[in-house]
Order: C-alpha cells, then sequence, then structure tokens
C-alpha cells in the first residue's frame, strides 16, 4: 500500500512539473522566493497595527515571527526524521523531471514551504477574520507557494498536501494559545473593542 502510494506520488508530481515550460519558469521561480512576497507580509503588518494599536500589534508581530521559527524547526525535525529525497535528487525521477538551476539539496517531506505559509495565513485568518473581511485573499499565498514547489521539482505533491495540513492544525492549536496570552495581557483592550 505505502509503494502504491509513493508511485502516485510520483506519478502526480510528474504531471504537474512537465505542466510546465520556458514562458513560465521565471513566473514560478520568483513566486517561490519569499523575498518576492514581502509586500504582502507588509499588508498584513500594517492590518494588524491597524487593528490591534502599537503594543498588542507589536505582540501579535512577535507571536507571528515566533509562529514561523516554530514551523520552520518542527519542518526541520520531521525532514530529518523520514529522510525522503526531493524530487530533482531522486535517482528515480530526476532524469524524467524538468529541473532548475534552483535545486535545493536538504530532504522533501514535508514541504518547509507549504507547511509555513498554511499556518501563517490560516492564524493571520483567524487573528482578523471579524475585522477585515478581504482577509481570505491570503489563502492565495499559500496555493501559490506551494505549487510552486511541484512546478519545480523540489517537492511531491504529498510533501505539499502534508505540509499544508500541519500548518493548518498548527495555525489552529496556536491560534487557541495565543487568545489565552492575549486575554490575559490586553484583557482592557480587549474589552473596549
Amino acid at each position: 500500500m505505502f509503494d502504491f502510494i509513493i508511485q502516485k506520488d510520483q506519478e502526480l508530481l510528474i504531471f504537474f512539473n512537465s505542466l510546465g515550460s520556458e514562458q513560465w519558469d521565471p513566473f514560478w521561480l520568483a513566486i517561490t522566493k519569499q523575498f518576492n512576497w514581502a509586500p504582502l507580509f507588509l499588508f498584513v503588518i500594517i492590518l494588524i497595527f491597524k487593528f490591534f494599536g502599537w503594543k498588542r500589534g507589536s505582540f501579535v508581530i512577535l507571536s507571528l515571527i515566533i509562529l514561523v521559527a516554530f514551523s520552520d524547526q518542527f519542518v526541520n525535525l520531521i525532514k530529518n526524521t523520514i529522510e525522503r529525497l526531493r524530487p530533482n535528487n531522486n535517482p528515480e525521477i530526476n532524469h524524467i523531471i524538468r529541473t532548475f538551476s534552483y535545486s535545493p539539496k536538504g530532504f522533501s517531506f514535508v514541504s518547509g514551504h507549504a507547511t509555513t505559509s498554511t499556518f501563517f495565513s490560516v492564524f493571520v485568518i483567524l487573528l482578523l477574520r471579524d475585522k477585515f473581511k478581504y482577509i481570505y485573499f491570503i489563502l492565495i499565498f499559500p496555493l501559490l507557494f506551494s505549487f510552486s514547489r511541484m512546478y519545480l521539482g523540489v517537492h511531491f505533491p504529498l510533501d505539499v498536501t502534508m505540509g499544508a495540513l500541519i500548518g493548518f492544525i498548527l495555525a489552529n492549536l496556536y491560534y487557541l494559545l495565543f487568545n489565552k496570552v492575549d486575554q490575559k495581557l490586553f484583557a482592557n483592550q480587549i474589552a473596549q473593542e
């Protein structure tokens, strides 16, 4: 059963990767770089300070930094435990897929891009859903960011799917913890909202 899942995962990756063309390569290479998403992160920071004020907003930003750092380390723990080769480094399929000069080493399962972007986006949605009705558009970020990893042949669909699932679960758990701490620290400000 496990071999069947891995085989289908590889076949799905080959399909997604084969959809690419040289015309679209620069776009997906840009999408996969975190720095290129800086305007989105800046927009989120502005929204946080707008809706939470400077003091409480600073606490939210600090929480986001801790969230991203925790997510990154958690993913590294999983990757170094499972040790699944990335598609671009896997001798079974790396001659079949399109590969790029962007060719990370390390391990594949789970996708850190998918985990962290989903974790971040879902947490921000939970924070701002009652304050900014368009916040759900932030889900475009993890969708594009995660797909770029398959397009570039550096993650399998299962890596991305499980990364997104882990990110979703962690965001909800982290939000519960954040709420408890937030209510204790800023009870007076929350009561005035």
